[in-house]
């Protein structure tokens, strides 16, 4: 009994040892595993669609913009508000007020000598009235003495011959009279006519002043005529340096000329990034390519564009030091509106110039240079194969392997030979 209790206390304790130590094997052999893995770091090579890019910087413009001016039938034009550069304005808006103190003044006299025209008129109509009642009075009067004229001239066969003349002149003296009050009545409705028409056309020269000051009144508030973004001019006759550039942009306060442009809105909707292309890079590009744009005050949204325009002419680029180079002027379209968006920002296009379908992909830093042949080193268990490849295509973000690689092997991204 005792003998058995012994031999199964060994057996146990032979089996912890055992699966102590096949433990401590398999953790030294992990841990000596890993340590033994190369520390370079390494990309997948890839499959999918080849995109060669050409990054373009330019800036944004407007193909269309209105300039808004001061009135050129005004005097005395002193801004009293003023849209200031880069605020946003819709169609319609207040963007240039100027003082119209003195209109003002002048529209309340003009409406005053209006209310005095009309009055006249209304005082001669009135009096002529009254002329004209009177005249057609005694004009009916004058009727009734001709009637009874000749009533007491038929009497003439009864009565003495002298009072029969006496009738007969009687008659011609009161037909005379008519005809008098006749003529006086036509006569007073003439110079009533008359009368009134200067009265009308002095009330209708005033009616004129009132509108007249009313329209300049109106045209001293300067409206923005389309949506767009408020660009202040500069204001030639601030500065003391006329011809060299020593004006200021237009402030409130300041005085305007008469059709002096105060400000630009550019409109936003023909926004176009401008850009130039390299004489090298010409043949690349198309009307019509696709670009992702970049603003760069807008770092939170990324544009689409299509290029629109491409001179048909190189010119030299005179900005990049000696030698200068050629190129092109290029305009790309933006797809999108966005209120940041405003002529001026610095941009870059990046056009999409080539694309190739289910190519082998990999990172430009994964190739290297060995004795005049691009190589890629291959991960293979806990280390690198050198491996000779062929490089098809290039771009700023990834190489097209013709030949030496496939898809699912991971590629070192450094140069696992170098010493460290």
């Amino acid at each position: 009994m005792r003998l058995t209790q012994s031999i199964s206390t060994r057996t146990r304790w032979l089996a912890v040892a055992v699966a102590a130590l096949v433990l401590g094997v398999g953790g030294f052999a992990a841990v000596h595993f890993a340590n033994s893995k190369p520390s370079v770091p390494t990309a997948e090579v890839q499959r999918g669609e080849f995109v060669d890019y050409l990054e373009l910087r330019g800036r944004l413009k407007a193909i269309r913009s209105v300039a808004v001016n001061a009135p050129s039938d005004a005097q005395d034009l002193q801004i009293l508000h003023l849209a200031h550069t880069g605020s946003h304005v819709k169609a319609g808006d207040v963007v240039v007020q100027f003082d119209a103190t003195k209109l003002e003044q002048e529209l309340a006299e003009d409406k005053s000598a209006l209310k005095a025209a009309e009055a006249e008129i209304g005082q001669t109509q009135a009096q002529s009235k009254l002329t004209q009642e009177q005249d057609r009075t005694d004009l009916l009067k004058a009727g009734y003495d001709v009637d009874s004229a000749r009533l007491d001239a038929t009497k003439g066969e009864i009565v003495s011959k002298i009072e029969g003349e006496e009738a007969t002149l009687a008659v011609t003296d009161s037909e005379s009279k008519r005809d008098q009050a006749d003529q006086k009545l036509k006569s007073d409705e003439a110079a009533a006519n008359a009368d009134v028409e200067g009265k009308k056309q002095k009330y209708d020269k005033a009616l004129y002043d009132v509108h007249e000051a009313e329209h300049r009144i109106a045209g001293l508030t300067l409206r923005s005529p389309i949506d767009g973004v408020v660009t202040v001019l500069t204001n030639w006759r601030a500065g003391n340096d006329f011809f060299y550039g020593g004006g200021q942009e237009f402030k409130e306060g300041d005085r305007a000329w008469p059709g002096a442009a105060i400000l630009e809105i550019p409109d936003l909707k023909t926004l176009r990034l401008g850009v130039r292309v390299d004489e090298t890079d010409r043949a690349r590009i198309a009307q019509g390519q696709t670009a992702s744009i970049h603003v760069d005050a807008v770092p939170d949204r990324e544009f689409t564009g299509r290029l629109m325009d491409i001179s048909t002419m190189a010119t030299i680029d005179f900005s990049g030091g000696w030698p200068f180079s050629r190129n092109f002027e290029v305009e790309v379209g933006v797809d999108q509106l966005d209120d940041r968006l405003r002529p001026g920002i610095n941009a870059t296009a990046r056009i999409a110039v080539d694309r190739v379908p289910n190519a082998v992909l990999i990172p430009p830093e994964a190739v290297f240079q060995k004795s005049g042949e691009s190589v890629a080193y291959v991960l293979r268990g806990t280390h690198f194969d050198e491996r000779p490849v062929e490089v098809g295509r290039r771009s700023e973000t990834s190489l097209l392997i013709s030949q030496g690689l496939r898809p699912g092997e991971r590629v070192a991204l450094k140069d696992p030979t170098e010493k460290p």
